[in-house]
Parts: structure tokens; C-alpha cells; sequence
């Protein structure tokens, strides 16, 4: 099966009404300067065509999602891909989050995932990128 995406980039799939996620990849945006992401809704074209392709409900998962290559990455895995390939000098902290078991990890991230509009809020929309960082879109 052909590629859907032509792109070497990882992609990270969010929850584009959450505001924390929003700020979030605002965040990535500013420090990633390898220009190693892209960014998509999880109710976008694509993300649903990476569903189909990885045979998985993004949006049921409840998390943010890095796909990169033939693989996806969630809940803390996806968010310390994500930190750790931002090069910041504090990146290497992201390893002492590995010492706590993955269930642990995964129930902490879950439990602030199920909470994220209660305490950030969230738009009717998505947010529009300017058009500076719209290339690094795909919708």
C-alpha cells in the first residue's frame, strides 16, 4: 500500500477545540527547529485516513498521537517523543518519567486527558493557523 502522506516529517495528530492541546502545539511549533513536525486535527481528512491505514480510532483514544513511519505513538510515549525531540536542554529530563511504570504513566495521562476541558476549556473550532505556520499543517 502507497504511502498516504508524502512527507518525511512525523505528524502529530490533537484535539484541535481542546485549548491546552492548542497551546501545546503552539509550544511545539516555537521550539521545533528541525522542522521535524506536522500537525493535523483528529477530525481532520487525515486523520482519518491514518485510522484506516493503522486500523484505529484516533479520536477514541483520547490522546495526542505521533505517527511516524509505519507506527503511532500515544498518551505519554507521544508526548515524550514529542518533548525529547525538541532538543531543549531540559529534554533529557523526559527519561526519569520512564521510571514510573507505563500503567501508571498511562492512568496519570488518562486521568488529565478526561479532565483537559474542565480545567483549560475549549473552542467550537478548530484554531485557524496563521499563515506563516500553515505549511505545517495538513488538513
Amino acid at each position: 500500500m502507497a504511502p498516504i502522506l508524502d512527507t518525511t516529517k512525523d505528524v502529530i495528530l490533537f484535539d484541535g477545540v481542546c485549548n491546552f492541546c492548542n497551546g501545546f502545539i503552539n509550544y511545539i511549533i516555537t521550539h521545533d527547529q528541525a522542522n521535524r513536525f506536522c500537525f493535523a486535527p483528529l477530525d481532520s481528512k487525515i486523520a482519518l485516513q491514518l485510522g484506516k491505514v493503522h486500523q484505529v480510532n484516533f479520536i477514541k483514544l483520547n490522546s495526542i498521537i505521533v505517527v511516524r513511519n509505519n507506527e503511532f505513538l500515544t498518551q505519554f510515549n507521544a508526548v515524550a517523543y514529542i518533548l525529547k525531540n525538541l532538543n531543549a536542554w531540559w529534554a533529557p529530563l523526559i527519561n526519569v518519567g520512564y521510571l514510573i511504570p507505563g500503567f501508571i504513566r498511562n492512568c496519570l495521562y488518562k486521568a488529565f486527558a478526561n479532565n483537559r476541558y474542565a480545567l483549560f476549556g475549549q473552542t467550537d473550532s478548530c484554531m485557524l493557523p496563521t499563515e506563516h505556520i500553515r505549511s505545517k499543517f495538513l488538513i
